[in-house]
This record gives structure tokens, C-alpha cells and sequence, in this order.
């Protein structure tokens, strides 16, 4: 079976879109492949070069995704890149105790990526965290008053978390790394992609524009 890693937690979203990837690929899990977890990127990265798992995914807007493009260039390579939504995400506000002293009151959980979804003016003081998952465990716990967390925690957690603002599903890009690169030192574009289709649609309405 082809072994795909990605970033942890299983819950997380890496997890979530790369079930999503398989599935349209039509490799069912553990028929034709099976998902390992890496809680950091260049541990996963040295698995895939030294053969102990076949290819790695990663969002293409997280921190280590240049780092990990150009550290690697020469032993890990892009075979393949696509644009998935992730899971509903929310501005939740935590009702835990803790989140109401010290610094914690007026400070913000945040993956880094994810800053600039909403207003987060009220928090001034910003944590940041390695996962979306990882923010959601700080308010559960009371590290920080508010935090961007899949909004699906709000309602597993409706005792301990509210929802300050929904945000949805937001759609990134992804890059899955491989042992051995597919460009042969061509641009490999599809050329029947949706994008492709819309490109036709804004030139065709250009062209009716100008007669």
C-alpha cells in the first residue's frame, strides 16, 4: 500500500484534505493506502527520501512549506499540487476560567495562516500555534480568551466554547512531496482543469464585450 504522510493531529485538517485526496484518487484507506501522522514537516520530509513512506503532504501557505520546497530540493520533489477547502473554521471565544486572568484575557490563538481571517483587534496579545488543532486545545484549556478553531468544537464543547464569528471553509492550495521528481523540466499544467474552463469563460464574455 502507498504510504501518505502528513501533519498531525489526526483530526487535524492536514488529515482531513489528504482523506479527501485519496478518496478522489480512489485510493481507499487501508486497501491502497494508508495516512501516517508527523507532528513537524522535516521528519516527514526525511521519511519519504529515506523510502520508510512514499509521498507527504502539506498546505502550501504553512510557515515550513519554503523551508521544506528548499531545504529538499535536490532529494524531495513537488509530484503534484490541487486546491481543497478545510474544514468550517470559527472565531470561538472560551469560557474556561482561566481564559478570564492574567494574560490570558486579552490574548488570541492563532495558526499563523489563519490571522488575517477576521478583526481580531479585541486580542491584542497573539499566540501562535504550530496546528489549527493546536489552537483549539488552548481554549479548551484556557490559554487564551479567543482563538480561530474548527467551528465543529463549538459544538462538542458547547460548555466550554462559544462562537464569536463564523468564518467556513477556506479553500488553499496543497503540495504533495514525492521521492523522485514528474516534471522531466516541463511545466505539467491541466490543461481541462476547472481554472482552464474559466479562463475560456472570461475571454469568450471579453471577446462578446467588444463586438
Amino acid at each position: 500500500m502507498l504510504r501518505f504522510l502528513t501533519l498531525g493531529p489526526k483530526g487535524g485538517n492536514h488529515g482531513f484534505v489528504l482523506r479527501r485526496y485519496l478518496a478522489a484518487h480512489g485510493l481507499r484507506l487501508q486497501e491502497r493506502a494508508i495516512i501516517g501522522y508527523v507532528q513537524d514537516f522535516h521528519d516527514g520530509a526525511g521519511q519519504v527520501m529515506a523510502g520508510e513512506a512514499d509521498f507527504l503532504l502539506q498546505c502550501a501557505v504553512h510557515p515550513a512549506a519554503p523551508e521544506i520546497t528548499g531545504r529538499y530540493r535536490n532529494s524531495l520533489f513537488v509530484v503534484d499540487a490541487f486546491v481543497s477547502p478545510s474544514q468550517p473554521m470559527a472565531l470561538l471565544r472560551s469560557t474556561h476560567p482561566a481564559a478570564a486572568e492574567g494574560e490570558a484575557h486579552d490574548a488570541v490563538g492563532l495558526q499563523p495562516a489563519t490571522e488575517h481571517y477576521v478583526d481580531l483587534s479585541r486580542w491584542p496579545n497573539r499566540v501562535f500555534e504550530p496546528t489549527v488543532s493546536k489552537v483549539g486545545e488552548g481554549l479548551l484549556c484556557g490559554r487564551y480568551a479567543a482563538g480561530i478553531a474548527f467551528e465543529s468544537l463549538a459544538r462538542d464543547y458547547p460548555d466550554r466554547l462559544q462562537i464569536v464569528q463564523p468564518i467556513g471553509a477556506v479553500c488553499d492550495a496543497w503540495i504533495v512531496y514525492g521521492p523522485r521528481p514528474v516534471d522531466r523540466g516541463q511545466t505539467l499544467v491541466w490543461t481541462s482543469s476547472p481554472a482552464a474552463a474559466l479562463f475560456k469563460e472570461i475571454d469568450d464574455d471579453a471577446v462578446a464585450n467588444r463586438r
